[in-house]
């Protein structure tokens, strides 16, 4: 279809420059538009047969304007959109719109190419088209063997329609797995539904869960509101002992009744359950039920804390650069390698959230374009005193006994923080027999009961 016409609506005019001689050398016809109102006004003199929009704008962003054709009935042709790294809000409504994909800045030739090939191909089956957007937009960051994996893991669960247990540290992500199999699955344009564990009140848990019969009126609970589509149980431990029970009943049964009625229900709404690391210890503590936790775990999903694929750490830094500077107009500021270097050696001990909380507060607070080596230092002393001295520390300038024990006091304090003060989990992770670890703790003074009980 190299005879098509192209409406390219971008403000930046060197982008619009380019493409208009990619597509042109390649045959097609071109138009270009600076802003919203070029565009209305291209649209009105002809028909085009696709549009590349830009989302970031000076008078109109291009969701607005999308929008304002799809609702007045004006989206006669396929729309790509185009930005940097695409925010999640901005992936679903664009979804939601009709856009058929999403091409990422700075722009690929043969990416942009093969997107329009699609995309002019797709007319007449445009809303199958357009539900390929959203995965490729939810999917976690990361080049590493272990992130590369668990993509590949929650691939092959996508197809699959049984609960699903997903274990990690808070901040790990699972939210983000949940929403990425819940993307690539045959539920895909269904509703995701998410359920704070520690939001249902114990006063009238089998309504908010099950729903309500009532004079002839019905309100639905949660599991009926998700029907067709995913339900996702953020932190199963908060749940209280009435509504564990109630949720174990649904899974065994497939049904439920609704408080006041007498028919059952079926359920029609995929599981997925989110718990922490150490979701066997809240079992042994009696906060958690096994058979719950057996019943959810059909498949069974591990994220790892940022600090076992801390190569990833870079890709990470500069996706939330990205991110923070489209969804939230924060000015563009870029790591340098010596900060980089360091964030990579950091522990995270609240992850990937801590990570995009940091990126955020660099962004907000330099005045330079270049974030510094300093600048990250002072972050993490703000933020962790104990893993800023183990760089901070001129440990050269001690004799080799003080400057071990200097080093070996801060790397337990440390361990010990992530551990949750739990000694028993600290000994597996360092690598040390029990007794010999307590001996080694107080013979530096590190006093691990304030940090937390053992296990």
């Amino acid at each position: 279809m190299s005879n098509a016409h192209v409406l390219v609506v971008d403000d930046e005019v060197d982008i619009r420059a380019l493409i208009q001689d990619i597509l042109t050398d390649e045959g097609y016809g071109v138009s270009v538009a600076a802003d919203a109102a070029e565009a209305r006004l291209a649209r009105s003199k002809r028909k085009f047969d696709l549009i590349l929009l830009d989302i970031w704008m000076p008078d109109t962003d291009g969701i607005t304007l999308l929008r304002e054709w799809s609702e007045g009935g004006d989206l006669n042709c396929p729309v790509v959109i185009m930005s940097g790294h695409g925010t999640v809000d901005a992936a679903v409504e664009a979804t939601r719109l009709g856009a058929f994909d999403f091409v990422e800045k700075p722009l690929s030739l043969a990416k942009l190419l093969r997107t329009v090939e699609g995309a002019l191909e797709s007319v007449g089956k445009q809303s199958r088209a357009a539900s390929s957007l959203l995965p490729s937009l939810l999917a976690p960051v990361g080049r590493s063997a272990a992130m590369k994996a668990l993509r590949e893991r929650v691939q092959h669960y996508a197809s699959h329609d049984g609960s699903v247990l997903i274990s990690g540290e808070p901040g790990a992500g699972r939210g983000a797995f949940a929403r990425y199999m819940h993307a690539l699955g045959r539920r895909a344009d269904e509703p995701l539904t998410s359920l704070t564990a520690a939001s249902v009140s114990e006063a009238n848990v089998e309504e908010q869960l099950l729903g309500r019969e009532h004079g002839g009126e019905i309100t639905a609970g949660i599991f009926e509101r998700a029907s067709g589509g995913t339900l996702v149980v953020d932190e199963l431990a908060d749940l209280s002992p009435a509504a564990q029970k109630i949720l174990l009943g649904v899974l065994e049964d497939g049904r439920l009744t609704r408080v006041g009625g007498s028919q059952a229900v079926k359920v029609d709404a995929r599981i997925v359950a989110t718990v922490s690391a150490d979701f066997e210890a809240q079992i042994e503590k009696g906060a958690l039920r096994r058979d719950l936790v057996a019943a959810l775990s059909v498949l069974s999903l591990r994220v790892p804390p940022l600090r076992e694929y801390s190569e990833d750490v870079p890709e990470l830094l500069a996706y939330y650069v990205d991110k923070l500077v489209d969804a939230e107009g924060l000015t563009f500021r870029r790591f340098s390698v010596a900060a980089q270097n360091r964030l990579r050696n950091y522990p995270w001990p609240d992850n990937v959230r801590e990570l995009k909380h940091m990126v955020r507060r660099l962004l907000l607070s330099g005045r330079s374009d270049d974030i510094s080596l300093d600048e990250v230092e002072l972050e993490i002393s703000a933020i962790s005193p104990i893993v800023g001295s183990l760089v901070k520390q001129d440990l050269l300038a001690l004799p080799l006994r003080e400057a071990r024990e200097h080093f070996e006091r801060s790397y337990l304090q440390q361990q010990l923080v992530l551990c949750e003060g739990k000694v028993g989990q600290l000994a597996k992770r360092v690598g040390m027999e029990r007794t010999h670890l307590y001996r080694k703790l107080r013979s530096l003074g590190v006093d691990f009961k304030s940090v937390g009980s053992d296990d």
